[in-house]
């Protein structure tokens, strides 16, 4: 059995990030840690700090008075920070950098007057965090057919920031839409699109050319996850998304010469290894790793969890 690896693939910067203020968290204060919400969309990586003494909560008001607690990866709506400061909870945002960018370039762009049109999916995390971050009305779109419901005067000067764990690929009719019934439109370079979002589906492109089934490891509510098997059924492959090993269906397989598998951003490397070890359960296994960026991004720590954890 022939398995290609796609590279890159797996946690991105961002979740690693994430990842480790909670387990910081967790090692450096002898009072429980809460976190809002999934730290990242990865059951395995939710059940793991858990057993390292992490409590997870859907709201802030599961967490007692003065605790510590953590934002997700996902970033908040400066109402739930505004909450966790009346209620003196001592805080860690774990949001991802590139998520906060976000949140800075939309505030921009309302200061500048310009009406706000956020390109993402509709009661996501991040979306919903980065509406609440903007200091004004924004306006939600998820498909080209959305922009041309848009009540904005044609003469409106607006702006448009995305969704992080959307690409390039993934907004570039979107963005068409907006510039083809606004002359007046600014928007983020495309280099300042979520890197890790576009090398993976970059990298699952130039994958699917080689393979004969796809694999992707990830949860059902990632959303970055969702698109890498979408971008292979894009491209005529047959495509699965599984949370581990345990999902895996041989009768996928039948007849498949070559097989893809990758990951979405917060599928730990231990789930893609899992699948290797159950398909060589079945017979010997030729492992190769596809030719691809190397990703050297690194995110610092919030300073009060800079000391090393005991």
């Amino acid at each position: 059995m022939k398995v290609i690896l796609a590279q890159p693939r797996g946690f991105c910067a961002g979740v690693v990030r994430a990842i480790e203020i909670v387990e910081r968290a967790v090692a450096t204060h002898s009072s429980p840690v809460y976190v809002r919400h999934e730290i990242v969309h990865n059951r395995h990586v939710v059940d793991e700090l858990k057993a390292k003494g992490a409590r997870f909560v859907r709201e802030l008001d599961e967490v007692p008075d003065g605790a510590i607690t953590v934002f997700s990866a996902h970033g908040v709506a400066r109402s739930v920070q505004e909450e966790a400061r009346t209620r003196g909870l001592a805080t860690f945002d774990a949001t991802c950098p590139l998520v906060k960018k976000v949140h800075k370039e939309g505030d921009r762009y309302v200061r500048q007057g310009r009406a706000l049109v956020l390109i993402g999916h509709a009661g996501h995390p991040e979306v919903e965090g980065t509406i609440g971050q903007i200091d004004g009305p924004v306006h939600l779109v998820q498909t080209a057919a959305d922009v041309d419901a848009l009540s904005l005067s044609p003469d409106t000067p607006i702006a448009y920031v995305t969704q992080t764990t959307l690409s390039v690929d993934d907004t570039r009719h979107i963005i068409d839409r907006l510039r083809a019934r606004y002359p007046d439109v600014a928007g983020p370079d495309t280099r300042d699109i979520c890197y890790a979002t576009q090398n993976r589906q970059t990298a699952v492109r130039d994958l699917c050319l080689m393979v004969d089934v796809l694999l992707v490891v990830g949860a059902r509510n990632s959303s970055n996850s969702n698109r890498l098997r979408e971008i292979g059924e894009e491209l005529g492959v047959p495509s699965f998304l599984i949370a581990d090993a345990g999902e895996l269906d041989f009768d996928w397989l039948r007849n498949a010469g070559a097989i893809g598998l990758t990951a979405g951003a917060s599928a730990p490397e231990v789930l893609v290894q899992g699948v290797i070890d159950r398909l060589r359960e079945h017979g010997p296994v030729d492992v190769s790793t596809l030719d691809g960026v190397e990703e050297s991004v690194h995110f610092n720590l919030p300073s009060e969890l800079l000391a090393p954890a005991n």
